[in-house]
């Protein structure tokens, strides 16, 4: 019995390294034959895995109770319900539908599927009447994924599970993988050679909008020594708002596995500066606007945060605090209180997503001051200084003027009236005392007096 046993266990192991070297030529075979054609759809070249393993085991098992009864006996002893009394439902999961399918059997009710993944954990489809398929939302899988179903067999759930692995030598799949747009109808793409990559390794991006499941693979690699290390687009029309990117790898050392990103344009696209920025300045302020930038979307100002770099010229240190952020709901203007004579300034803007912080590049510099503000200040004060200095000259020729008309034309003295000095009277008459009699009118007499002067005698003669 041992030694059927051992046999038993021997022919396992065959077959084992039978199923390994043929899961391995079909990766191979399937990562050479993904590599896609311009303008075609094909699979993309993600290992499928063919099918449970426990149909191999099954077969091992029943061939090995077929050389031995002992061994029968023995595993009748165990609980081989699950094996015996529901067959295998064949599992098989398709990457770029992300849609996970079996085969129906009858008599059978489907409870759910579930997505077991590492990151977002355990993600449950409820499944329909007589449904053997379910289809599950976008994620990446380059660090593997596993599948369960839920089937209700003689009166109890009986689960059954897929493992859908990255296949290939691990440290292989390209590393430090980003992309970012720029000037709204640009993209670049960039990633690492893995770390335990073959030297001739040689990396695929292909990319899919997940409204739309177009895929495309990139249309200019950017190279390092021969290997693909970056991808430049120009066309942006067949990308969404989330969109899935794939690297794959081939070597004919050894498998490589693939890394895989699900990126949302926001979070990658870097805003250019704003446009049409002006200065214009009055006595105490300098008033700066700009216009919104152009973007890969139409955004509202309110989406929008900007940065003010406003610098002195000619001042060596670098005034960090004059960094100034500006919200998109102030109308893209800025107020800098910039009193005159002010020395010339330059400014600059930046622009970023109002949730994500991801600054852009800086604008060019705009100028606006004084070229020379010192000089204008020397030429303000000598100005000052000499106004101050002809006034003085004019009031000090008005004053002299004036003491010497007070020296040739004295005052002439006010003739002193006695009577009315010494007896105050009243200057003010009322006239209706005075009003005239008409009896009086006309008995008035009228007296004349003459000066007479007497005549003195001349003396006798003797």
């Amino acid at each position: 019995m041992s030694l059927q046993c051992n046999q038993c266990a021997h022919f396992l192991t065959q077959q084992r390294a039978v199923q390994d070297n043929n899961q391995m030529s079909e990766r191979q075979e399937t990562e050479k034959a993904n590599r896609w054609p311009e303008r075609s759809l094909v699979q993309w070249g993600l290992p499928h895995p063919s099918g449970s393993p426990t149909r191999l085991v099954a077969t091992t098992v029943l061939l090995c109770m077929l050389l031995d009864p002992v061994i029968l006996q023995t595993l009748g002893h165990q609980d081989l319900t699950t094996v015996e009394g529901f067959p295998s439902l064949n599992m098989k999961f398709d990457s770029r539908r992300m849609e996970l399918s079996w085969d129906c059997k009858e008599n059978t009710t489907y409870l759910e599927c579930v997505m077991i993944h590492k990151e977002k954990g355990p993600i449950e489809i409820m499944l329909k009447e007589n449904e053997c398929h379910c289809k599950f939302p976008d994620y990446s899988l380059h660090e593997g994924v596993t599948f369960m179903v839920k089937v209700n067999s003689i009166q109890r759930p009986i689960p059954e599970t897929l493992v859908y692995t990255n296949s290939g030598g691990k440290g292989t799949a390209a590393q430090n993988f980003s992309c970012f747009i720029y000037n709204a109808n640009f993209m670049n793409c960039t990633w690492a050679k893995g770390q335990a990559a073959p030297d001739d390794v040689q990396y695929f991006l292909y990319i899919r909008d997940l409204k739309y499941r177009r895929e495309r693979e990139c249309p200019h690699y950017l190279e390092d020594s021969g290997t693909h290390v970056g991808c430049h687009l120009e066309d942006l029309s067949g990308l969404a708002y989330y969109n899935y990117f794939l690297v794959n790898g081939t070597s004919q050392r050894t498998g490589i596995q693939f890394f895989d990103s699900i990126l949302y344009w926001k979070k990658i696209e870097i805003y250019s500066p704003p446009n049409n920025i002006s200065v214009h300045c009055n006595v105490s302020h300098c008033l700066i606007q700009w216009e919104k930038p152009v973007t890969r979307h139409t955004l509202s100002n309110r989406e929008f945060k900007y940065q003010l770099d406003i610098q002195r010229l000619k001042n060596k240190e670098h005034s960090g605090n004059q960094l100034i952020e500006v919200s998109g709901n102030w109308e893209n203007k800025y107020n800098f209180p910039s009193p005159e004579p002010r020395a010339k300034h330059t400014v600059k803007i930046r622009t970023s997503d109002a949730r994500i912080q991801r600054w852009g590049s800086w604008s060019q510099p705009v100028e606006f001051g004084s070229d020379d503000p010192e000089a204008s200040l020397v030429h303000i004060y000598m100005l000052v200084v000499l106004g101050t200095l002809v006034s003085a000259l004019i009031i000090g020729c008005l004053l002299k003027r004036f003491l010497a008309s007070r020296r040739l034309f004295p005052r002439i003295p006010h003739v002193k009236d006695k009577w009315n000095d010494n007896h105050p009277s009243d200057h003010q008459v009322i006239w209706e005392k005075f009003a005239s009699d008409p009896q009086k009118a006309d008995n008035e007499e009228i007296v004349t007096v003459e000066e007479v002067t007497a005549v003195t005698a001349a003396p006798a003669s003797v």
